[in-house]
């Protein structure tokens, strides 16, 4: 196994980490679970950059890289909605939008087609991350002046998820054989 690999496992490893630590009443638990998932979202990258720069991109981690991206979010806002620090609703929008793409990239592939990760989908992520992390430190410092940059943050998650999520649809729409 690369190193690149190792670094994608080693996210899937924290996402269990990350929710013990912020479901539990574990002391500074809320904190280190912010910890865990930043650590986390950083690898995110990382694990791609040494892939292409070792050349050593693999089925493997083309596979396992976003599914390790999907946990991570997915862990993240059933957390937050069980926390009531995020509505289910947001939680399912975002949550069905990676299916949906997820299932068209299986698609893709079974007819011998990669679709690669777009700039929208790129953005989707970084709102994603920046919203969650919000969420998770409970606004701070913004609480301290009363700007709702949580909600801000998320509502603009919303839209680049769905955005990205219709225009994988539209830019792929062929993969789907529908008769």
């Amino acid at each position: 196994m690369n190193l690149a690999n190792k670094i994608t496992m080693f996210r899937i490893f924290l996402v269990p980490i990350f929710m013990f630590f912020l479901l539990t009443q574990f002391p500074y638990g809320a904190y280190i679970a912010v910890a865990i998932f930043i650590l986390a979202a950083i690898t995110d990258g990382l694990d791609g950059y040494v892939a292409r720069k070792r050349k050593q991109v693999t089925n493997f981690g083309k596979f396992v890289d976003p599914l390790a991206d999907k946990l991570l979010v997915t862990a993240a806002l059933i957390s937050l909605v069980e926390l009531n620090q995020l509505s289910s609703w947001v939680a399912m929008i975002i949550i069905g939008r990676e299916f949906v793409v997820t299932s068209l990239r299986v698609i893709a592939v079974s007819e011998g087609i990669a679709i690669a990760a777009s700039m929208w989908g790129k953005v989707k992520t970084i709102t994603q991350v920046v919203a969650i992390v919000a969420l998770l430190i409970n606004n701070f410092p913004f609480s301290l002046f009363g700007f709702p940059f949580d909600k801000i943050s998320m509502f603009i998650a919303v839209v680049f998820t769905v955005f990205s999520g219709a225009d994988y649809l539209m830019k792929n729409w062929e993969v789907i054989d529908i008769k």
